[in-house]
């Protein structure tokens, strides 16, 4: 009877003892449970937080990027007015010099006029009209020489100007490839720096180093199209064409003509 006694006892001291281990390792587990549950919680914040900082970064570059091309675009435009300004001076200058010159002609022919009663009239009035004729001709010869030179050079100002928007076409779109190249390299050293098993540091290393090389590459594109872009929009050069002189007409011993040195 105190065997049996005794074995109930050590029964129950080993039952109480093995609920005693299962509480211990049902606390362990709840504890351990918290600790993964709170790591995974601040994991999150962090990253939505690194997203947040990264979605703002790229905003603010896609910003500053659409407020330099409105600024160029402003610039181009402003540019623009400002050719029309200097080629229509250009062109009153031209128009009031031809003006002056047929008012000097048409002083010329009256002081023509007036020596009508030399011996030579006839003859210096017949030369008169040729002249009158011949520099006539001429200033419209001279007029469609210009208007031609004119067009041409506005026809290749706007091939020029259409080159350039290609190419800066093309600069914008590589520098778009070369900021989301940027942003993956910057999430996969944040994936390196927070990944715990080697095969996968392994992967991200390899991704990070082929990023790098992408980027490189843009940005030898980009250098490229800069340079050519930089080469394509040079100003224009040289003044403009050489206007003819009207051969001299005047008789011998005119007094009126101003040709004859």
């Amino acid at each position: 009877m105190p065997e049996q006694k005794e074995s109930s006892v050590l029964f129950s001291l080993k039952e109480l003892m093995n609920l005693e281990e299962d509480r211990i390792r049902q606390e362990e587990s709840t504890r351990k449970a918290k600790q993964e549950a709170e790591l995974q919680a601040r994991l999150d914040v962090e990253r939505r937080a690194r997203e947040e900082e990264e979605a703002r970064i790229r905003a603010e570059e896609e910003r500053r990027r659409a407020e330099e091309q409105r600024n160029r675009e402003d610039q181009a435009r402003l540019d623009a007015i400002h050719r029309a300004e200097v080629e229509k001076a250009r062109l009153d200058a031209e128009n009031a010099a031809r003006l002056e010159q047929m008012r000097h002609q048409q002083e010329h022919e009256r002081q023509l006029h007036a020596l009508s009663q030399d011996k030579h009239k006839k003859r210096l009035t017949l030369a008169a009209v040729g002249v009158s004729f011949l520099l006539i001709f001429v200033g419209v010869s001279a007029a469609l020489y210009i208007n031609k030179q004119h067009n041409d050079a506005a026809a290749q100002a706007a091939e020029a100007q259409r080159e350039s928007q290609e190419l800066q076409g093309k600069l914008d779109a590589l520098t778009k490839q070369a900021d989301d190249a940027k942003a993956n390299q910057e999430n996969l050293q944040a994936q390196l720096g927070a990944a715990t098993d080697v095969a996968t540091k392994l992967a991200l290393e390899k991704q990070i180093e082929e990023a790098k090389k992408q980027e490189a590459e843009l940005a030898k594109q980009r250098a490229r199209l800069g340079a050519a872009r930089a080469s394509s929009g040079g100003g224009g050069g040289g003044g403009g064409p050489t206007k003819p002189r009207a051969a001299c007409t005047c008789q011998a011993g005119d007094p009126l003509c101003s040709c004859i040195q």
